[in-house]
């Protein structure tokens, strides 16, 4: 009888067992990797939000170059080297992580 069991048991786990487990990960890795409904809807959400405070921002923008002819925004600024310093490092990291990700 345990010439029959463990040969029996090497090969559930080797032909049921193993693939298995291997597809059950593959397809929580595959859909932990994609946005979810609530994840877009708060996308959505944030990005209206976002809209609507920069429409109220050149609204106060053009009440105070109204009130004050030498006001400049600072959007018409020019750009200076430290302040895109941050930003140049985050699109580094981006990439790199598109890099390893593929």
């Amino acid at each position: 009888m345990e010439e029959i069991v463990i040969p029996m048991i090497a090969m559930f786990s080797l032909f049921i067992a193993f693939p298995w487990i291997v597809l059950h990960y593959i397809t929580r890795w595959k859909t932990a990797a994609t946005l979810t409904t609530g994840d877009e809807a708060l996308l959505e959400e944030l990005y209206q939000l976002a809209r609507r405070l920069d429409e109220r921002m050149d609204t106060v923008e053009r009440l105070v170059a109204a009130d004050n002819p030498e006001f400049r925004p600072a959007r018409l600024l020019p750009d200076r080297d430290e302040d895109n310093q941050k930003l140049r490092e985050l699109d580094r990291m981006l990439a790199e992580q598109r890099g390893t990700s593929k």
